[in-house]
């Protein structure tokens, strides 16, 4: 059994039949950088063991190895103690007239509106709204029972939970974790299992963006465990799995998670009055599962099934464009197609530019290190002033 990374390397590729010098124009790194890692002169990166791990077919054994001594990250953080459910009431006294139908509706349409802003604009932008608008919801939901004390709870919740979000898109880790749970408090108080579901979902996105692959597994398999949650929510649950067994370079475990979330898709219901849960997509299956295929090494592959699913996602989502945008960008220049790499990026650094994602910054950092390999390119040339600038003025 071989010991060492680098060990465990040579002994796959010349099972494969392939020299060090093939296997580096394979992942397009070069034959002397290849072979400091595998005479253990240098330690691999993560992006050099997926894609060793991808053309060897090893089914995740070189992520693990490379992994393996690197002391996993906590599974869930404990950040306050108490209740949450007494956080976020409006101050002052008295009660306000319970609402009526139309006041509760007004309040689902301007969170609607609100994330509609969140697909376009900064973070920064729509948090403290979002902030105002949940207190506001739970305030009143504190001060009423009954069905309309727990539809506002319910909303409250998902008010919380996307208040989660941009808290991670604005790179505050802990916000993130403080909403999510929240969301999940409010969840169980209202006997929303959808939201109960989802908050580990959100709670396994995090932990997937920290490239904590166990814990991505882990969380995303608890989500799936909550009774009467729908299909919708599971199904993306399954989808988080999914993306976890990739990134743990699993690619039987993550073609049987896809091909489970894809059936609890087909089986879900309309939604509900209360906004939906997850992303607004045209296919999220089909583009998680383009980055799933870059997580594995195979980024040719991901690069294809992330240009047919683009083309589908409208101009106002501009996050999500320059999230996979950048992912497909990312993919092309690993395949070794730099001038695609380049164009892909100069169609997304405006997308990026307005949503300023710090999850897709952290794509973004490894495009620039990657195309920085081809620094004499025209192409790169072009491009990565522009990426330069995107990346050190916010």
């Amino acid at each position: 059994m071989a010991g060492s990374f680098g060990e465990l390397l040579r002994e796959h590729r010349v099972a494969a039949g392939l020299s060090m010098g093939q296997l580096a124009k394979l992942i397009h790194y070069s034959k002397g950088y290849l072979s400091k890692i595998e005479n253990d002169l240098k330690p691999p990166t993560p992006t050099v063991a997926r894609l060793c791990d991808g053309v060897l077919d090893v089914g995740g054994r070189l992520i693990e190895a490379a992994m393996h001594g690197t002391p996993s990250l906590a599974r869930r953080q404990v950040l306050v103690a108490g209740t949450m459910l007494g956080v976020g009431a409006l101050a002052g006294s008295g009660l306000r007239p319970a609402p009526d139908a139309q006041v509760v509706a007004g309040m689902r349409t301007s969170f609607e509106n609100l994330r509609a802003l969140g697909l376009r604009t900064s973070p920064m932008v729509i948090i403290e709204p979002l902030k105002a608008l949940q207190h506001t919801v739970h305030g009143m939901a504190r001060e009423n029972t009954g069905s309309l004390g727990t539809g506002l709870l319910r909303l409250a919740a998902r008010l919380s939970e996307y208040t989660g979000w941009m808290s991670q898109e604005a790179g505050d880790e802990q916000a993130a974790l403080w909403w999510t749970r929240q969301a999940s408090e409010l969840s169980r108080a209202a006997g929303d299992p959808d939201i109960a579901s989802y908050s580990f979902v959100r709670e396994a996105g995090i932990a997937f963006y920290r490239q904590d692959a166990r814990s991505t597994i882990n969380l995303a398999q608890q989500a799936q465990w909550i009774a009467n949650a729908g299909s919708r929510v599971l199904a993306l649950a399954a989808r988080r799995e999914a993306q976890g067994h990739a990134l743990a370079g699993d690619r039987y475990a993550a073609e049987s998670a896809f091909d489970r979330a894809v059936r609890l898709m087909d089986s879900a219901q309309p939604e509900s009055p209360y906004p939906a849960l997850g992303p607004s997509a045209p296919d999220p299956l089909e583009l998680a599962r383009g980055w799933a295929l870059s997580d594995l090494g195979l980024n040719a592959e991901a690069a294809a099934v992330l240009d047919r699913q683009l083309a589908l996602v409208p101009v106002t989502s501009r996050r999500t464009r320059a999230r996979f945008g950048t992912r497909k960008a990312l993919a092309q220049a690993l395949s070794g197609d730099v001038d695609q790499s380049c164009r892909t990026l100069a169609a997304t650094i405006d997308d990026a530019a307005h949503v300023d994602s710090a999850t897709v910054r952290t794509d973004l950092r490894q495009l620039a290190r990657t195309l920085g390999r081809w620094h004499n390119h025209p192409a790169v040339r072009e491009v990565y002033p522009d990426l330069k600038r995107l990346l050190t003025h916010r």
